[in-house]
């Protein structure tokens, strides 16, 4: 009997019950939208930390900022001396030098390993070489000038030459690029880790100072390098062994180096610029980090919450709005469209006075009437909620196939903590440029989004239908009677 009153009332009243589930639908389609993108923006950020710190790694140490001393201006300064008077001179000159200029004992790294809830921690060494070509002509015996290092965009390499300077008989490029130390022995955790080797090999443990380098691939592509390719820095010669491509993004990276390697060049013996730490723990993080910067003086420590605060740009606006602005409008629109249904749900009981009246009338208890309306009212939430689901899924599919593309720049964070990662970020606190990348914008739907969609679209049908209930219980049959005359 229930289902057949039920099936019949549904169809006399389509128009009615269309309206409470499309106001119901619109309410939970944007609560689905608003948490996938949000989830979308979750994500977009998680690849932007990934790619910059290190994959597995929950924090970073470095050397605590200090004023600079001498000539803080950057630029170095190269000399070029020509062979004669009367002979044009060509000549080159790399200039290598420990990004930022903030460097740790490498002994630190054992002594940050054996700290309370630190699972492993490895060293990494950033380096910056700016190559500058000289030509000489006229006679000019000696040209003495200075290059700065040209760091553009996340892939820290100079994407070509600088434009030729000429003056005074003489004329150069200057390309920079970076270099990252790696420990060959522990590859899991550090600069290389949140790279996938697509061409050649990574290092061998036994490669702790051999002349060999893993590239990345953009700078690969630029430099017309290969596997088996050689290229010198500072007179010594590497053999190309593996091309790198980053997982998430452009890679802050250019070239790759066994740690030993790298340190001979910067003349860094003993010293990393960067330590990367994983915990035992992810959820202890806040004092393992505690802990690393109570017994260890002279460091800063930063862990992937600091680094997500130095994110700005359009995705960490966007992330901004639909974390706050998105949440409380779903709430707002969610609890309208409730308010609605059980509004609109009580003003049509209102007009089935009659209906109501008479069956009680017949002996229908008011418990059976209540049910029954609650049972109208369940059918219309949950056909809301099918089409709110629908239209969230709709919603949340268009938002992944367009794609929008969010920028997200990533500057120090204050007191220098700011974090760039890899060697070619040049570490936290050793980068003051920002470095801006772009990412996709995608909406995944999660099955507990769409859980939390029918929960919703159940307790709209249990809140209207109680309103309706309410107002069904207090008819008696004389207010049948008295809508009859």
């Amino acid at each position: 009997m229930f289902g057949i009153y039920l099936k019949r009332e549904l169809s006399r009243r389509k128009k009615a019950a269309l309206v409470i589930a499309l106001g119901l639908a619109l309410g939970i389609a944007l609560v689905i939208t608003v948490n996938s993108v949000s989830a979308g923006m979750t994500q977009a950020q998680d690849k932007v930390l990934q790619s910059l710190y290190g994959l597995g790694t929950d924090m970073t140490v470095t050397k605590a900022r200090t004023a600079p001393t001498g000539d803080s201006s950057g630029k170095p300064n190269f000399q070029f001396d020509a062979k004669s008077e009367d002979d044009d001179s060509t000549q080159s000159s790399d200039r290598v030098m420990t990004q930022g200029g903030q460097a740790l004992a490498s002994s630190l790294v054992t002594k940050v390993a054996a700290q309370q809830g630190v699972s492993s921690a490895v060293g990494a060494l950033s380096l910056n070489v700016t190559k500058v070509d000289g030509s000489f002509t006229q006679g000019k015996a000696k040209s003495s000038t200075s290059g700065q290092s040209n760091q553009g965009g996340p892939g820290g390499s100079s994407g070509g030459s600088m434009p030729q300077v000429q003056g005074g008989g003489a004329s150069f490029d200057v390309n920079s690029y970076s270099v990252g130390g790696v420990d060959v022995t522990d590859q899991e955790l550090g600069p290389l880790a949140t790279s996938k080797i697509t061409s050649g090999r990574t290092f061998t443990a036994t490669e702790t100072n051999a002349k060999v380098a893993v590239v990345g691939k953009s700078y690969a592509k630029e430099n017309k390098y290969k596997v088996g390719s050689t290229f010198k820095i500072s007179g010594t010669k590497y053999t190309v062994i593996g091309i790198a491509t980053p997982d998430s993004s452009d890679s802050t990276t250019d070239v790759y180096l066994p740690l030993k390697q790298a340190q001979t060049l910067g003349d860094a013996k003993n010293k990393v610029t960067t330590i990367y730490v994983k915990a035992t723990d992810s959820k202890q993080i806040d004092t393992v980090k505690a802990t690393i910067q109570k017994n260890i003086s002279g460091t800063t420590v930063t862990t992937s919450a600091d680094l997500a605060e130095t994110v700005s740009g359009s995705l960490s606006t966007a992330s901004d709005l639909a974390t706050s602005v998105g949440k409380w409008l779903s709430i707002a629109v969610l609890a309208a469209a409730f308010l609605v249904a059980a509004l609109l749900t009580s003003s049509a009981v209102s007009r089935r006075v009659r209906e109501f009246g008479t069956l009680k009338a017949l002996g229908w208890p008011s418990r059976r009437v209540t049910r029954q309306v609650v049972g109208e009212s369940m059918v219309n939430g949950l056909l809301g909620g099918a089409l709110g689901i629908g239209l969230g899924l709709a919603a949340a599919y268009t938002v992944t196939a367009i794609s929008p593309k969010l920028t997200a720049q990533l500057g120090s964070s204050g007191g220098g903590g700011g974090m760039g990662g890899g060697p070619g970020g040049g570490g936290p606190g050793q980068q003051s440029a920002q470095n801006t990348m772009e990412i996709a914008l995608s909406a995944p739907v999660s099955a507990t989004t769409i859980a939390l969609a029918v929960g919703l679209a159940v307790a709209g049908g249990l809140i209207a239908g109680a309103m309706g209930g309410w107002r069904a219980s207090r008819m008696r049959p004389a207010d049948a009677l008295r809508s009859v005359s």
